[in-house]
């Protein structure tokens, strides 16, 4: 893990006490994702180096996709999409998990609120990354306001982080804190998005690895994956 010199200031007082908190050996990570293939995209060198140290991952998905395949029904486009999900899970050793909204059409009230809290809760987080707040896709923006409502109401109780896709596309005015070092984890990470066949793959996977090349420019390395890190967070659980 890397951050700008300027993470003090971003900080503040307390964060040595919150560093210095005990780490569990075994982490609960959670990536919640608008769509099947989001957190992948954004953080599936990420996921990898979790899992590949012995942590358990999930990818929580606001949908099933079912309106991303042009020439399908939204039911068949659903079904094809949860599979590729699952195969990509395969890949990067996590567990698939689905929300029940339909793709394009998310309703963020306090029935959704509470209903969303309680299936995060199920999965007892110590780490969650979500979409970036400001962006251009709904589903991205109603997922992200739905995680940070349940660590509100769970009373902060998970490190909470911000990843981005498709910058400039979607995710907008990301200015990263913290970084991870997926390098190693390139191959894995491309055939976790490649597992997402009926999403044009060959074109987003390309727009997405410039922008971890970028990353990597800024940390140091081959390719990096860029997190906006919630200051008062549990502390700084990255890889």
């Amino acid at each position: 893990m890397n951050s700008f010199s300027r993470r003090n200031l971003l900080v503040g007082a307390g964060l040595a006490a919150v560093a210095a908190q005990a780490t569990p050996d075994r982490l609960k990570v959670v990536v919640t994702g608008g769509h099947p293939g989001d957190p992948e995209y954004g953080c599936g060198g990420t996921v990898a180096r979790y899992t590949d140290a012995g942590h358990a991952a999930t990818l929580l998905y606001l949908n099933h996709g079912q309106k991303g395949c042009p020439s399908k029904s939204p039911e068949d486009c659903g079904e094809l999409r949860t599979g590729e999900a699952k195969k990509a899970c395969d890949i990067l050793n996590a567990v698939p998990k689905f929300s029940v909204f339909m793709d394009g059409e998310p309703t963020v009230d306090g029935k959704t609120y509470d209903e969303f809290r309680k299936l995060l809760d199920d999965e007892k987080p110590n780490v969650v990354f979500t979409h970036w707040p400001i962006d251009n896709h709904r589903d991205h923006r109603a997922m992200s306001m739905l995680v940070y409502d349940a660590w509100l109401k769970m009373n902060r109780s998970f490190a909470l982080y911000y990843y981005e896709v498709s910058d400039g596309e979607d995710t907008q005015m990301f200015v990263p804190t913290d970084y991870v070092d997926i390098t190693g984890m390139a191959a894995r990470k491309k055939a976790a998005c490649f597992a997402h066949a009926s999403q044009a793959p060959e074109k987003f996977y390309s727009l997405q690895q410039q922008v971890t090349r970028f990353r990597g420019l800024e940390r140091g390395c081959g390719e990096a994956e860029a997190f906006i890190r919630l200051t008062k967070d549990t502390g700084h659980l990255l890889p």
